[in-house]
């Protein structure tokens, strides 16, 4: 079992290339490590960003064909799960709560938009108090931007 293991573990390390930097800006911190694989790679970026006096914690996932977005709001705590999907024939979007929360909660509206913005699936857990209009909205116009500068948005 343990040739096995280490030929497993030598293919996957010459099939992935690792790229890791470190970014310091303002009052940000950005990691994105990318694992090229064969067969369309996964992305993964870490930030935080200081608005207003809170402090957002993103990760997004990029999958070939999905995102899964992580926000937290001054803390890690993971929040609740919902998942997003665009549907046909109309290309309206549905929004179904996965874990904690109801389809009306703050992150519901997020994946919503995502969705509609990226053209992927989405999974999103959302961390940020649900009394704060102004921190969601802070919230996904970060994420956003991060987003559109990663590329991840579909033309219009």
């Amino acid at each position: 079992m343990a040739g096995r293991e280490s030929e497993y573990d030598g293919a996957l390390n010459s099939d992935l290339v690792f790229e890791q930097s470190l970014k310091l800006q303002d009052q940000s911190t950005h990691l994105t490590t990318t694992a090229n694989a064969a067969a369309g790679g996964l992305e993964i970026t870490y930030f935080s960003e200081l608005v207003d006096d809170a402090t957002f914690h993103f990760q997004i996932i990029r999958f070939p064909k999905q995102i899964y977005a992580w926000i937290g709001c001054n803390s890690t705590k993971f929040g609740d799960l919902y998942a997003a999907t665009s549907t046909r024939p109309s290309n309206t979007v549905g929004v179904t709560s996965i874990l904690g929360g109801s389809s009306d909660n703050t992150g519901s509206g997020i994946a919503r938009r995502l969705v509609l913005k990226t053209g992927r699936n989405i999974v999103l857990a959302c961390s940020i108090p649900k009394n704060s209009p102004m921190l969601k909205a802070n919230a996904e116009k970060k994420l956003m931007e991060k987003l559109v500068s990663l590329g991840y948005t579909q033309p219009r």
